[in-house]
């Protein structure tokens, strides 16, 4: 019989008879009362490493971004498996965690959200859109794998293994983190903070709807929470490129090649030229999302195809895509996606088509989009299926079983609001995986639910931005302090200010370029007049309030 983390959480916090100040007196202190963690090894809790780190670098990646080297202060780090057993299959399961204690604690606590299909426990450093981790802010974090070894869907064939990757793990993970960060420090943490993006995302808002207790401010970034009906739309996304790309000698599509990197500049470019300058400033950013209007059609070629103009099969490809899939009576399966710049930057080709120059498609959306649909998403697991030969007509009984554990859909967060804590939720116009238009869509139906959400709930889109981060945007900014200064100091984030960086942006000491605000949603950021690279230089307004005439340039 498997215990209950509430239970056991329970147990570490009685026993603890190990528990010093949060600022030890000395070096010795500290590295005596980490290694006392060890103590609290249990059958339901194995701990591999409890060892006091020096400060110093350590090297993360966020995002999909290249790895970087983060410094951080010196922390006691407590690595282990919660849970652990042997599922279906004889796999080996179980909960893998990294926490990181920091000698000069600042009383809070951050849980730090997984990615894709998780699988893997990243350094728990509390790294988010900015270069600044939580750890070295003074923070202890945990970061987990959701229950299982490995970034495929290979846990799928387990019951629970599906259910800790869905939600249990995540509520079990931070009852039993907090109980291990009481017993170290001697008391509670004064306040909880969860950040995540992608499939953190997802964590996010899922802690919000089934924890409502657990976090005081969560930030959910580009959030995954349709996973399964994102799924069906990563199969219908490779239908479409597949129908038009060019084939091999065998005759299957190269699926990159369905659109040139000339091709898509051709669409930035003209997509700016239509809706970049109704903001005020044509600066390669669209902010004003609500009065562009844009017809790929206008790039149709009418003798053939060209540099300068794409093939009619092309503009009809890309007007099935962003119209999001469907099935054979036009019902919307997924959801339709907003044009953006970002369409150029590498990020899109990597999730959408790749870059392989084969048939064998190397697309984020055909290698982990189709194998979490296969045996993830899919009950029972399709194993080996043909894209081509999909059937939209029962895509939505497919996925229903694992939707209903899996996605953060539910818009009823009446305890979670009416405890004080805050939700902010970031989304990147751009992104290629998960739809900025879905997130609008749920933060319309939140606000039909619970009435204005300006009190606890806000949402702030990036112009160019790609997944997490990447692409024509600022996407730089400090989403931790913003929901932290709300939570503690009840000061709500009408903006965000926002940086781009030089190449390569993650680069700790990129120089900054310019700066803009994210305006919480439905408003944008209007250019007013003054230095184009300054986020002094706009205002956040309302849809209704654009200007007419033309845009300054």
């Amino acid at each position: 019989m498997l215990y209950k983390p509430a239970y056991l959480a329970a147990v570490l916090i009685a026993s603890s008879t190990l528990s010093f100040s949060a600022k030890p007196a000395d070096k010795a202190t500290a590295s005596e009362g980490c290694s006392e963690l060890r103590k609290l090894a249990r059958t339901e809790l194995v701990l591999s490493k409890t060892e006091l780190v020096a400060a110093g670098p350590v090297a993360v990646s966020f995002g999909g971004a290249s790895p970087m080297s983060v410094s951080v202060p010196e922390h006691c780090i407590v690595r282990g498996t919660l849970r652990p057993r042997t599922g279906v299959g004889g796999q080996s399961f179980g909960i893998g965690f990294e926490l990181r204690l920091p000698t000069d604690w600042n009383g809070r606590f951050l849980f730090q959200g997984g990615g894709g299909l998780d699988g893997v426990v990243q350094p728990a450093i509390g790294l988010g859109s900015t270069n600044e981790s939580a750890l070295s802010r003074g923070f202890a974090v945990v970061s987990m794998d959701a229950g299982h070894h490995g970034q495929d869907a290979s846990f799928a064939s387990d019951q629970q293994a599906r259910l800790d990757y869905a939600y249990v793990a995540l509520g079990e993970m931070t009852e039993v983190a907090k109980a291990i960060t009481e017993h170290y420090y001697g008391r509670a943490p004064r306040y909880s903070y969860f950040v995540g993006c992608s499939n953190g995302g997802r964590q996010g808002m899922m802690a919000a709807e089934r924890y409502p207790y657990l976090f005081d401010g969560i930030v959910a970034g580009d959030p995954g929470f349709r996973l399964s009906r994102a799924a069906l739309g990563e199969v219908w996304d490779d239908v479409q490129f597949s129908r038009i790309a060019p084939k091999d000698e065998a005759g299957k599509p190269i699926l990159s090649r369905a659109f040139s990197d000339g091709d898509l500049q051709l669409i930035s470019q003209r997509l700016l030229a239509e809706c970049d300058g109704k903001d005020g400033l044509a600066d390669g950013m669209i902010n004003n999302i609500q009065a562009c209007r844009f017809d790929p059609a206008v790039l149709a070629c009418t003798d053939g195809k060209s540099e300068k103009c794409l093939s009619k099969p092309q503009v009809a490809t890309l007007k099935a895509i962003f119209g999001g899939a469907h099935d054979s009576k036009g019902h919307l399966l997924y959801s339709s996606w907003p044009y953006d710049a970002g369409i150029s930057a590498p990020g899109w080709r990597q999730w959408k088509m790749g870059t392989s120059a084969t048939a064998q498609a190397n697309g984020l959306n055909s290698t982990l989009g189709h194998d979490s649909l296969a045996r993830y998403f899919s009950t029972p697991p399709l194993g080996a299926f043909d894209e081509m030969a999909f059937d939209f007509d029962k895509a939505e009984g497919l996925v229903a079983d694992v939707g209903a554990i899996n996605d953060a859909t539910s818009p009823f967060l009446t305890s979670f609001k009416n405890r004080g804590a805050k939700l902010l939720v970031y989304h990147g116009l751009g992104d290629p995986v998960f739809s900025a238009n879905d997130t609008i869509s749920w933060f319309g139906r939140l606000t039909e639910v619970m009435g204005p959400t300006q009190d606890f709930a806000r949402l702030f889109l990036v112009p160019g931005m790609n997944h997490c981060g990447g692409g024509p945007a600022t996407d730089h900014f400090d989403a931790l302090s913003a929901v932290q200064t709300w939570v503690e100091e009840g000061h709500a984030p009408d903006r965000l200010i926002a940086s781009q960086l030089r190449t390569p942006a993650v680069a700790p000491d990129a120089a900054v370029v310019l700066t803009r605000p994210l305006c919480a949603f439905p408003k944008y950021a209007q250019y007013t007049g003054g230095d184009p690279s300054a986020a002094g230089s706009f205002e956040c307004r309302e849809p209704a309030a654009l200007e007419s005439g033309a845009a300054r340039r």
